[in-house]
């Protein structure tokens, strides 16, 4: 049994909440003590609540609601470019939450693999911008689904938005926007926003000015 299969069995066997000694277990699995005692720590670092201690036994008391997931090399480098992002984001919580999740997938990468992924850095360089524009990510969604209208700078100069749509492209989001101040259409990078505020007025679709609008003329 590979390293990968054992973290799962060990994983089904711990969630009926009784006590099971590392001798027990490796006895069933056809390993040493020693590996079992590895795979606990394993276990725990990846997020496994699991309880317990050598010479006297382990059971996980809370539920585990994520099952294993296979992930390609692709899918895992895909994984690995957002949390990178949004590690060196100014989304405190989220930052966080990006660096514990990246702990605990290198824990379960098999170790035997040929291409086994560089451990997860943080946004440097390339993705620092990306990581920046997370910031306003929150306000700018929840405007565009209340229709409420934005002031944002913009090298130095302030617009009243109507916020429409958020892109993504080439690892920078993009916002597009109605601007009441040009009179126009606006099409903005996130991470260049100077300040952002909330305005107290909503919008409702005018001719000219709706999303339909913009892609039609793009088109």
């Amino acid at each position: 049994m590979n390293r990968k299969d054992r973290l799962y069995a060990l994983t089904q066997r711990l969630r009926d909440g009784r006590l099971h000694t590392a001798e027990a277990m490796a006895q069933d699995l056809g390993v040493s003590v020693r590996t079992i005692y590895r795979d606990m720590e394993t276990l725990a670092a990846s997020g496994v609540p699991v309880e317990g201690a050598r010479g006297y036994g382990y059971t996980v008391q809370a539920a585990i609601t994520l099952p294993p997931l296979n992930l390609t090399e692709a899918e895992l480098e895909a994984l690995h470019l957002a949390l990178a992002a949004l590690g060196a984001s100014p989304l405190t919580e989220q930052a966080s939450a990006a660096r514990t999740l990246a702990a605990k997938i290198d824990a379960v990468l098999p170790e035997d693999s040929d291409s086994r992924a560089a451990p997860f850095g943080f946004a440097t360089a390339a993705f620092a911008e990306a990581a920046r524009g997370f910031a306003h990510m929150p306000a700018i969604r929840a405007a565009i689904r209340a229709r409420q209208k934005l002031r944002v700078t913009l090298n130095g100069v302030g617009h009243d938005l109507r916020p429409l749509h958020l892109d993504y492209f080439g690892r920078i989001w993009t916002c597009v926007a109605w601007s009441e101040t040009t009179g126009d259409f606006l099409s903005f990078r996130i991470d260049r926003i100077e300040d952002l505020r909330p305005l107290p007025s909503l919008f409702v679709g005018e001719p000219g000015r709706t999303l339909a609008d913009w892609r039609a003329r793009q088109g």
